[in-house]
């Protein structure tokens, strides 16, 4: 069976990419496609079902979007374009050739100003144009309706792969003495290798009566296992890699960006885990790991 990645030169494509070379029994009988913005524009709809149809493709996992969240406020156009009726597109296709669709979207359609872990069915709010273009695509895409198509939320991503987090962290942590990170936005970071191994469990289990419900397109949340501020994120960080680098907390009012961030943005993701039968690991561990494929764990 083919699979279409789009986006494979991000963090959870390029993680996807690098588990297929070590396939398990499950998902040995498929065959992959990886395609970047160079090699297929998913906003260009014939271009994209011409591509679906030549490959025989009956299974796509959209990891493409535009992820500059402050840069989107100025730039909705592209924004837009990427989160949202690209994803509009990869539905209608998916409807008309019956072919199983994986959506990845955000923890930004909240507004974060929750008590406790949103649900799936909590009410969205985006705060910014990343946010709102995400919520877009995610309301076309359930317009649509494609059968056996899903749509998993996830929250602050980062990977071995591209510009994230917690290389930024390592960078700084080795150039300067002392660091402000925000301690009043939390939430759990996601490990986009354990992410990816989530969608490969997903895989062989789309279409299952137990998975899909009567109404269309189901939404996850997937997040690591924990709850941690940016402030806690980047200490053990530090600690993990061993650098000497002082983390001081600051507020978010301290640290002004285009784009307003959401404050609280934990998932509960016991749906996810109970429907697919998925295991999430806790954080410090996907962290851990992280840092040693990156030869930075001490």
């Amino acid at each position: 069976m083919n699979v279409l990645v789009t986006g494979s030169n991000g963090q959870v494509g390029s993680e996807i990419k690098e588990l297929m070379q070590h396939a398990t029994h499950n998902i040995q009988n498929y065959d992959f496609y990886f395609t970047t913005s160079q090699d297929l524009d998913i906003t260009d709809f014939d271009l994209v079902k011409k591509y679906i149809i030549d490959n025989q493709i009956k299974i796509i996992i959209n990891c493409a979007a535009y992820t500059a969240v402050d840069r989107a406020e100025s730039d909705k156009e592209n924004a837009d374009k990427i989160n949202h009726l690209a994803v509009k597109n990869l539905a209608q296709i998916a409807k008309e050739k019956d072919i199983k669709l994986i959506h990845i979207s955000t923890d930004y359609v909240f507004d974060g100003t929750n008590f406790k872990p949103y649900a799936e069915d909590d009410a969205t709010n985006p705060q910014s144009v990343y946010g709102k273009t995400k919520l877009d695509g995610e309301k076309a895409m359930q317009a649509i309706n494609p059968p056996n198509a899903i749509i998993i939320r996830t929250s602050w991503v980062y990977s071995f792969y591209g510009a994230n987090f917690v290389k930024t962290m390592l960078r700084l942590g080795k150039e300067k003495e002392s660091l402000g990170v925000i301690f009043d936005q939390v939430g759990t970071p996601t490990y986009a290798k354990d992410l990816a191994k989530a969608i490969l469990e997903i895989i062989p289990q789309l279409g299952t009566s137990n998975s899909f419900e009567a109404n269309g397109v189901q939404i996850y949340n997937y997040s690591n296992e924990g709850i941690v501020s940016w402030y806690d994120f980047a200490k053990e960080i530090m600690k993990m890699a061993k650098l000497p680098c002082q983390i001081n907390p600051i507020e978010t009012k301290e640290y002004p960006t285009p784009a307003k961030r959401p404050h609280y943005s934990l998932l509960n993701k016991s749906k996810i885990k109970s429907t697919f039968n998925i295991e999430i690991p806790y954080w410090k561990d996907g962290l851990d790991d992280c840092l040693r494929r990156l030869g930075e764990r001490r």
